[in-house]
């Protein structure tokens, strides 16, 4: 098993200078856009990226799907002191669903979930080339490992700030910048429509799995408390194998 220890103070101000490394790069004048959902990656990812370029270079959008409530993303971003729009994708949505079924194919469920967030990607990047601004993956490394994002959707961007930080480091980072309490801690969910907590619908608790991936523990007991269900590190296991398509380089024939 790995030892492991983690700094946030100092994971937090070497991201800060990742960020405006980063952004040398990319010009003085290119701005930072990510979709602000309310949840900890979005709070924590945009008090880095304003806390590192400033607030006046930094743009949230918030995108709820017809009548989904902002999760105190307005209030976040008045904290931070950074520009929000706020997009309702849910005629988008709507309209897009109807015309594929129109074409004559009924999706399935899991395509259906998935628009959403490949919808409000596709609305960073729109308002992000207007604004000069570079789109921020705000995916955390727990999530990643078992496939929590949509290909394409939430998965997206074009730099990552919490990619390699599992859900209890991005919950440290959060603490460490300041941010209150109530909005980094918040019972993360899927964001999807009818979602129900993470933890609830995975069977394991992120603490588990952090220490899983950092230390190569195995959680104890079954999913759900349920011998029916299986050993939760033999879930974690295939989550994560059946996910891998999501992280890797997209294959290409050829050199």
């Amino acid at each position: 098993m790995k030892e492991y220890s983690f700094d946030a103070a100092r994971t937090a101000e070497e991201l800060i200078q990742w960020i405006k490394d980063y952004f040398a790069q990319a010009g003085e004048n290119t701005k930072a856009i990510l979709g602000m959902s309310g949840g900890k990656d979005s709070t924590v990812s945009a008090a880095l990226l304003a806390r590192a370029l400033g607030p006046e270079r930094v743009i949230g959008v918030s995108m709820p799907q017809g009548s989904q409530s902002l999760n105190d993303a307005d209030k976040i971003c008045k904290a931070l002191g950074i520009k929000m729009y706020t997009v309702n994708i849910g005629k988008a949505c709507e309209e897009l669903i109807a015309a594929i079924t129109e074409a004559g194919e009924e999706l399935s469920h899991a395509s259906v979930q998935n628009i959403p967030p490949r919808v409000r990607m596709a609305t960073l990047y729109a308002i992000g080339q207007t604004n000069n601004a570079r789109v921020v993956n705000t995916c955390n490394l727990s999530e990643d490992y078992i496939g929590y994002a949509t290909k394409f959707g939430d998965g997206a961007g074009d730099f990552s700030v919490l990619a390699n930080l599992t859900v209890t480091e991005v919950l440290a980072i959060g603490d460490y910048l300041g941010v209150p309490y109530e909005w980094v801690h918040k019972t993360p969910d899927d964001g999807l429509p009818h979602s129900c907590p993470d933890e609830e619908k995975i069977g394991f608790t992120y603490a588990e799995l952090d220490i899983y991936i950092r230390t190569g523990k195995e959680p104890e007991g079954y999913v759900h408390g349920n011998e029916a269900e299986g050993l939760k590190v033999d879930k974690i296991d295939r989550m994560n194998k059946a996910n891998l398509h999501k992280l890797l380089p997209m294959p290409a024939f050829g050199k």
